[in-house]
This record gives C-alpha cells, sequence and structure tokens, in this order.
C-alpha cells in the first residue's frame, strides 16, 4: 500500500491524502476522512488510537508512519 499525505506547513493541518492499494486501504481513507472533516492535524494522526491486532498487523499502521514522516517535514 502507498500512503501520500499533505499537509499545510505552519498550521500542521492535514489537507488531504491519497492511499493506493488493496483490501484495507479503504478503512485508512475512512479515518483520514473523518480526520478531515474535524481539521486535524498530522499530529492528531499521528497520536490516533487505531486498532490492530498482532497476529494480523503491527502496531505501526501505514497511516501512523506517514504522518510521522509528514510531521517532520512541517
Amino acid at each position: 500500500m502507498h500512503v501520500r499525505l499533505t499537509g499545510e506547513r505552519g498550521s500542521g493541518r492535514l489537507l488531504g491524502a491519497q492511499l493506493v492499494g488493496c483490501g484495507d486501504s479503504v478503512k485508512r481513507v475512512d479515518v483520514v476522512a473523518a480526520l478531515l472533516h474535524r481539521r486535524a492535524s498530522v499530529l492528531d494522526l499521528f497520536e490516533a488510537d487505531l486498532a490492530y491486532a498482532p497476529p494480523f498487523s503491527g502496531v505501526w499502521d501505514v497511516l501512523l508512519v506517514a504522518a510521522d514522516r509528514l510531521s517532520r517535514e512541517l
């Protein structure tokens, strides 16, 4: 899965996202859509407590990794 996030320099506000992949990308788009509706920041996304199941996925969701990388650039 490929994730591209866009944020506003200075304020850190989350402006948009592009996700390309199969399966679970739909669930991740829903997370971003909810945050965009709330005018959330990239830091809000990074600090989001997303559900996970250790046998099936790791603690670091691709959205959290992308938010961490973007926050370092803003």
